[in-house]
């Protein structure tokens, strides 16, 4: 496809969320994203103004909806203020899809968060949604309108395959996670194994047993976010209890709530691979931390979807020069 791709009346809007991620993607579509006035009132109102022409325009909100009602609720005032400002279309960008967890009905008299958080975007005015690894594929289906699910699994494979391992097994961190372990390990071209443990409440977790050959190997834990770290850095030192030679980690969302920076920076893996769907900010790195950016598969996908091309070409990797951080993805 012609990389020079004409955008048009393309206007890119951020929420305050991810600022940086968003400032990436405006660099790569070469425009700017500091197109809309935000801030709160006294009382802790949101208010919110698009400082340039929206009508007619494709307009792509950036804000990712961390489990915090200011990030949702600018998403929405935002999608309303580019409908109010007459603009032809309105494409919700949101690289962390928050309340994800809450998917289904699975304890009485119980809300499924992730359902009002969606059924809210559609109401609000959005004609599309574009994500990044929602906990549960079928919150696509959760939507009303047409959702455009993407994968950072390129992203990471691409880096992995850098590093040359030859004796990888791809570790899945509890059974959720094994599809997408699976995944890994075959673009990878690693072996398999599984940690079979059980979650007595919340946030606590358990690790019964390793399910594979990991002596010797070099591990790698894929799952789609790390919230407070407990799960990850129990399955690190399992691993490296049964022999493991370095253990590795890639986790597409990084939460880190709590004590997780903390329990990761004392475990002992050889490093921690994130995204930057959601803003990291410098309190919660440190020195084994690798965030690679997902701001060229964002960027893409919105040219693509400017342009009306089809979105599953950001699926098929290519290889490209500058770094797996940038990778290309079609």
């Amino acid at each position: 496809m012609d990389e020079n791709i004409g955008l048009g009346p393309l206007l890119l809007l951020s929420g305050r969320a991810n600022r940086p991620l968003a400032k990436e993607i405006a660099g790569e579509l070469d425009t700017n994203s500091d197109n809309a006035t935000i801030y709160n009132f006294a009382d802790g109102e949101i208010f919110v103004r698009i400082d340039r022409n929206a009508r007619g325009r494709d307009v792509f909100i950036i804000q990712p909806t961390v489990a915090n009602a200011d990030n949702i609720m600018e998403l929405l005032l935002l999608i309303d203020a580019a409908n109010r400002a007459s603009a032809a279309r309105v494409t919700a960008v949101v690289p962390y899809f928050g309340y994800g967890r809450q998917d289904r009905k699975d304890q009485p008299r119980v809300s499924i968060g992730a359902k009002l958080v969606s059924n809210l975007i559609v109401a609000a005015g959005a004609d599309r949604v574009v994500s990044i690894d929602f906990h549960q594929h079928q919150i696509q289906g959760f939507f009303d309108i047409p959702v455009d699910h993407l994968y950072a699994a390129p992203v990471f494979t691409e880096y992995f395959r850098e590093k040359n391992f030859t004796d990888l097994v791809v570790v899945a961190p509890d059974v959720g996670s094994a599809k997408m372990a699976r995944g890994f390990a075959k673009r990878l071209g690693a072996s398999f194994a599984i940690i079979d443990k059980r979650r007595p409440a919340a946030n606590v977790s358990e690790v019964l047993n390793v399910v594979g050959e990991v002596d010797g190997r070099t591990c790698l834990i894929t799952d789609d976010m790390i919230d407070t770290g407990g799960t990850i850095a129990q399955a690190v030192h399992a691993l490296m209890d049964r022999g493991a030679r370095a253990v590795y980690v890639a986790a597409t969302h990084a939460l880190l709530s709590g004590e997780a920076v903390s329990r990761l920076s004392a475990a002992p893996l050889a490093e921690l691979v994130v995204t930057n769907t959601i803003h990291i900010p410098g309190a919660k790195r440190f020195d084994r931390m690798r965030v690679l950016s997902v701001a060229n598969l964002l960027s893409r996908a919105i040219k693509y979807i400017h342009s009306n091309a089809s979105v599953s070409q950001l699926f098929e990797i290519k290889e490209r020069k500058k770094g797996p951080q940038r990778v290309a993805l079609a």
